[in-house]
C-alpha cells in the first residue's frame, strides 16, 4: 500500500488527463511540464488515433448490389468483412440481421454488412438464405449457407457470434460450443449441393427418369 501511494504521488497530474483536460488546465504548469506535457500529448493523440481505426465500423450498414464490389471485395486492406444476403419475407434473415446488428456494437473493427439477395445474385433459392459470407483482402475465408449451416431457426446470439469467430472475423471470449461437432455433422448430411436454380439440370434428371 505505501509503495503504491509512493508511486501514485510521483505521478505528474497531467498523466491523469485526457486531450481536453490537458488543453484546460496548460496555464497552471511549468515550462519543464509544458515540454513534458507536449510529449504526453502526442502519444495520447497516437493512442486515440489507433483506437479510433480499430472502432471505425460499429454497425450494421444495408448495401445495394452495385455496391457490393467497393464494400465487400475491395474493402480496406486486413479488414474482415461479413455480409448477409436476405429476404426481408424470410423470419430467419430477419433474425440474423438483429443479431448481426448487435455483434457489429461489439466488435466495431469489423464491417458488418447486409443486402437484399436479389440486388446482389439472380434467381437465388430461398432454401439457400440467410447467406453469410465472411471476406478479407476480397477473399471469401467462410460461408454459411441456408438455415441449418447459419444455426437452425432457433438461432442464439451466442451460437452465431461462435460461428463467425470460427471463421476469423471476430476474436470472441465466449467459450467453445461443445456441439459444434455434432452441428457441423449435421450440416454437412443435409446441405444442398446446389446454390442456384438450374432449371436444365433438372429437365435432364426428368428426362432420364
Amino acid at each position: 500500500m505505501v509503495l503504491r501511494l509512493q508511486k501514485e504521488a510521483m505521478v505528474k497530474p497531467y498523466e491523469k488527463m485526457n486531450l481536453a483536460q490537458l488543453g484546460e488546465a496548460e496555464d497552471d504548469f511549468d515550462e519543464e511540464d509544458m515540454k513534458a506535457i507536449e510529449t504526453y500529448r502526442e502519444k495520447r493523440l497516437q493512442e486515440w488515433k489507433v483506437l479510433k481505426k480499430k472502432q471505425k465500423f460499429g454497425e450494421l450498414r444495408e448495401i445495394s448490389g452495385n455496391q457490393y464490389v467497393n464494400e465487400v471485395t475491395n474493402a480496406e486492406k486486413d479488414v474482415w468483412v461479413i455480409i448477409h444476403l436476405y429476404r426481408s419475407s424470410i423470419p430467419m434473415c430477419l433474425l440474423v440481421n438483429q443479431h448481426l446488428s448487435l455483434l457489429a456494437r461489439k466488435f466495431p473493427a469489423t464491417k458488418f454488412v447486409k443486402a437484399i439477395v436479389d440486388s446482389c445474385i439472380e434467381h437465388y433459392l430461398d432454401n439457400c438464405l440467410p447467406t453469410i459470407f465472411v471476406y478479407k483482402n476480397g477473399q471469401i475465408e467462410g460461408k454459411f449457407i441456408g438455415v441449418i449451416e447459419c444455426g437452425g431457426i432457433n438461432l442464439r446470439l451466442e451460437e452465431l457470434e461462435r460461428k463467425l469467430a470460427e471463421a476469423g472475423a471476430i476474436q470472441t471470449d465466449l467459450e467453445e460450443n461443445p456441439n459444434t461437432s455434432t452441428e457441423d455433422m449435421v450440416a454437412s448430411s443435409i446441405r444442398n449441393p446446389s446454390i442456384y436454380d438450374d432449371s436444365d439440370s433438372s429437365n435432364s434428371d426428368n428426362g432420364n427418369k
